[in-house]
């Protein structure tokens, strides 16, 4: 069928009735889809018809007939990421916007429309496995930057250090680009002319001209500060330069009314992520990089290994969740099973282990929770691989669950832990053990939610106009 414009009377059957495809192609205009594509959204869905070879109506699809259907388009490769989302998009029309097929509500059609985002290269999970030339040759690929590998070789001998004081990868890669920038901002002097003046002028830039956060900046500063003392050997000694004010935030925290409102616009592994986030604390990143073996279902806890500051920590599993979560791993473990069956299967481990472990890679425990729906070629080793979901993912469909549930706050993953920590302490919890369970390092960091519960101090604070 060929994209045409909306005409006052589209095509019938001999019956007067409009057909299926005018029916669907009439949806099509209901929703908006751009004239130059619908072409397309009614190939996609015939290529899904016809590669239906049972049921023999739509009506009588199955759920896993759909989501196989998506599985094997994924593994054959063919499709770019917009491509995948477009075809998920018009298959989803058919499926439940025309045909009102049963199952169709079932299907969890966000998790689809992302199943083609994967990890790049440099992505915090995988950077590990670069050496630090190729991660300092990838930061300078850009055409300004192109030059940047030979001008500056100390990025290379940084990099190295950093790995050396085992620096987490996120802090190299902020110290590394940091640095990078400082170096180009000084160009054309070398690194052996440059001194203590260069440093105040580039972090008054920053203030000034740029007008950074003062997070940005004092990231700056240690980023700086670091290559001077660790790789430069030389001393940064009163540094003067216009430090901004670093003003105190109170975190956005959520009731629990407001919770349950955001929850209830999520579907699928989405909703089964928020959940599990804000019922453990945990970090985006923490939630994502979970493995099967760090879920104890007999003692109802949950270890996070290797967080912030590369400590581990056990945080309880709700116990609503543990249905849910056993539902969803007998999904990822069939997923598993055909990775194997097809020769791959193997899965990402950090530092030395696979070497140590050469056939754990492929061992169900260290299975992420979360896997990705796309197969990944490591452009290395060829090998092929399954990543955790790319973190995006997660986050789009919170912020997306906020807008539906029409909470005017500015609401992010983070905001999950926020209101994780700030409920415990208002049902009587003590501020160490919240800290304990966040991971922080501090309990200083742990008061800024005595701050949200109006609790500074002891008692709580009742307001004047309260007794009026």
């Amino acid at each position: 069928m060929s994209s045409r414009s909306r005409s006052p009377n589209p095509p019938r059957r001999e019956d007067g009735k409009p057909s299926g495809w005018d029916r669907y192609l009439d949806l099509l205009i209901q929703n908006y889809v751009p004239e130059t594509a619908r072409q397309w959204y009614v190939t996609r869905a015939r290529q899904f018809i016809d590669g239906m070879r049972r049921p023999d109506r739509l009506s009588d699809l199955a759920l896993d007939d759909i989501t196989g259907y998506f599985q094997k388009v994924s593994d054959e490769g063919r499709l770019s990421t917009w491509q995948f989302r477009q075809m998920v998009e018009a298959v989803q029309l058919l499926v439940v916007d025309l045909a009102h097929v049963k199952c169709g509500n079932s299907v969890d059609w966000d998790y689809w429309k992302e199943a083609l985002q994967t990890l790049p290269p440099d992505h915090p999970t995988l950077a590990r496995e670069q050496s630090p030339e190729e991660s300092v040759e990838r930061l300078s690929s850009g055409p300004r930057f192109a030059a940047s590998v030979e001008a500056h070789p100390i990025l290379t001998e940084l990099t190295r250090t950093l790995r050396t004081r085992q620096y987490s990868i996120r802090t190299e890669q902020a110290y590394v680009s940091w640095c990078h920038k400082f170096l180009l901002f000084c160009a054309p002097k070398s690194v052996e002319e440059l001194d203590e003046s260069d440093v105040q002028r580039y972090l008054s830039h920053l203030a000034i001209d740029r007008n950074v956060a003062a997070n940005t900046q004092s990231l700056a500063f240690n980023a700086v500060a670091f290559l001077y003392r660790e790789v430069l050997q030389r001393r940064l000694d009163d540094i003067q330069f216009a430090r901004v004010r670093r003003p105190r935030r109170l975190p956005v925290v959520l009731t629990p009314d407001e919770v349950s409102a955001l929850l209830g616009q999520m579907k699928g592994v989405y909703k089964l992520m928020a959940t599990l986030m804000y019922g453990t604390g945990m970090r985006l990143m923490e939630c994502m990089r979970l493995r099967v073996a760090d879920i104890d279902f007999g003692q109802h806890l949950i270890v996070v290994r290797n967080a912030k500051g590369s400590k581990d920590r056990v945080v309880p599993l709700p116990n609503r969740l543990v249905d849910p979560l056993k539902a969803h791993l007998q999904q990822v473990e069939v997923l598993h099973e055909q990775d194997l069956a097809a020769g791959a299967g193997s899965v990402y481990l950090p530092n030395a282990l696979a070497r140590k472990y050469p056939n754990a890679p492929k061992e169900w425990q260290w299975q992420y929770v979360f896997p990705g729906a796309k197969l990944a070629t490591d452009p290395k080793s060829g090998q092929i691989r399954r990543h955790h979901l790319h973190e995006s993912t997660l986050q789009n469909r919170i912020k997306d669950a906020a807008r539906a549930a029409k909470i005017p706050k500015r609401i992010s993953s983070h905001a999950l832990r926020h209101s994780f920590a700030t409920k415990l302490l208002n049902v009587g919890y003590d501020i160490r053990t919240v800290q304990e369970l966040l991971g922080h390092a501090d309990v200083s960091t742990t008061m800024i939610y005595t701050h949200v519960l109006n609790r500074p101090g002891v008692v709580p604070v009742r307001s004047p106009a309260d007794d009026l």
